[in-house]
C-alpha cells in the first residue's frame, strides 16, 4: 500500500482509506453484523490500510463504536479521523460546548486518548477564520493533547480557500470526483500551503461504481435526486465508459482519476463488504493514463464546470 504525507501534520497515512459512514448504518442500507464490521476492519489493517475516517452521526454512534472495537491492541497501526458538528442524535451544532462534548463522546466510543485528525463537518462558512470560537476549540482541544491535527470537512474550493487564508488548519477533508473537479485549483494552493488532503465521495455516492442507470430507483439518503439529475449522471456516466475503455472499470477509473493528483493525501471510499474492500484496495498501485486523466477533466470543463451536479 502506498503511503502519503498528510500535509505538515507529521502524519503518514495509507493512499486508499477506509471511508466508514457505513459500518453500523442500518438506516440507509442493510448494515452489518457486529462481527462483519469487525472482521471487515481487521482485514483492512491486515492489508495495509492506515486511515480511518468516521463522525458520531454516522450509524448514530456506532461507526465509532465499532472502530473503537476493531482497533483495540491496532490504536498505534492507524490514524484516525473523526468530525464535531454533527451529533450523534443527527441534530447540527457548532456551539463550541456542544463540540467539546461531541470529541468527549467520539474517544468514550473510539476507545482511545485522542483523534488523530479532528474535522469541523461542514460547518458555517462564517465560522472558517482562526478566531472563531470554533477554531478556538479546536486549538484549545489539540493543547490539551485530545487531537492531533486539525481542520475542516468541506465541499468547496471556495471552502478551502477561506480555511488556508485564514486558519492554521492542517487538514481539510473535501467532496473530489470525475463529477466534481471544481475545488482542484484549491486543492494544490492548499497543498503548497502544507495542508493535508482528503478526498471524500469518490465515487459520487455509487454513480461512479457503474452500478446505477437511468432507470435506477433510489431509497433513503439516494432519494434526493430528482429523475433529471438522475438521467443527466447517466449520460454522463456512458461518456466515462467511452473514455475509459472496456477493460477498466469505473470504480478502477474513479479510484485512478484521485490519485492522480499528488496533492490528494487519502481518498476515503466506503466499504461494505470483503469484496469491496479489495476492490477499492486493488487500485492503489495502478495508474491512470495522462490521456486519459486529461480526457476527464475536460468532460468535466465541458459538461459539468458551468452546470455542478448537486450531491
Amino acid at each position: 500500500m502506498d503511503k502519503r504525507k498528510l500535509g505538515h501534520s507529521g502524519l503518514i497515512v495509507s493512499a486508499v482509506g477506509f471511508g466508514a459512514w457505513q459500518l453500523g448504518n442500518d438506516r440507509d442500507w442493510s448494515g452489518h453484523t457486529k462481527a462483519e464490521a469487525i472482521a471487515l476492519v481487521h482485514a483492512a489493517v491486515e492489508q495495509g490500510v492506515t486511515f480511518f475516517d468516521t463522525a458520531p452521526n454516522y450509524g448514530s454512534g456506532n461507526s465509532e463504536r465499532l472502530l473503537g472495537e476493531a482497533l483495540q491492541g491496532k490504536r498505534d497501526q492507524v490514524v484516525i479521523s473523526s468530525k464535531c458538528g454533527h451529533q450523534v442524535d443527527g441534530v447540527q451544532s457548532f456551539e463550541p460546548e456542544q463540540l467539546v462534548h461531541s470529541v468527549e463522546g467520539s474517544l468514550r466510543r473510539l476507545k482511545t486518548d485522542h483523534l488523530d485528525s479532528l474535522l469541523l463537518h461542514n460547518p458555517p462558512f462564517d465560522s472558517l477564520n482562526g478566531y472563531s470560537p470554533q477554531f478556538e476549540v479546536l486549538k484549545d482541544l489539540k493543547k490539551q493533547g485530545k487531537i492531533k491535527a486539525y481542520g475542516a470537512s468541506v465541499d468547496s474550493g471556495r471552502e478551502i480557500d477561506r480555511i488556508v487564508d485564514e486558519t492554521a488548519s492542517e487538514v481539510i477533508e473535501i467532496m473530489f470526483n470525475i463529477f466534481h473537479q471544481e475545488p482542484l485549483l484549491s486543492m494544490q494552493r492548499a497543498e503548497e500551503q502544507g495542508v493535508g488532503l482528503i478526498a471524500k465521495v469518490p465515487l459520487d455516492s455509487g454513480w461512479l461504481s457503474g452500478k446505477y442507470h437511468k432507470n435506477s430507483s433510489f431509497t433513503g439518503i439516494r432519494s434526493r435526486w430528482s429523475q433529471d439529475i438522475i438521467e443527466r449522471r447517466s449520460m454522463l456516466v456512458e461518456e466515462v465508459r467511452h473514455i475509459i475503455g472496456p477493460d477498466t472499470s469505473m470504480a478502477e477509473a474513479a479510484m485512478h482519476f484521485i490519485l492522480a493528483y499528488p496533492c490528494v493525501s487519502t481518498v476515503i471510499p466506503g466499504v461494505k463488504s470483503i469484496q469491496q474492500l479489495q476492490e477499492n484496495l486493488s487500485t492503489a498501485d495502478k495508474k491512470i493514463s495522462e490521456g486519459v486523466k486529461t480526457r476527464l477533466e475536460n468532460l468535466w470543463k465541458r459538461e459539468i464546470k458551468d452546470q455542478p451536479l448537486p450531491w
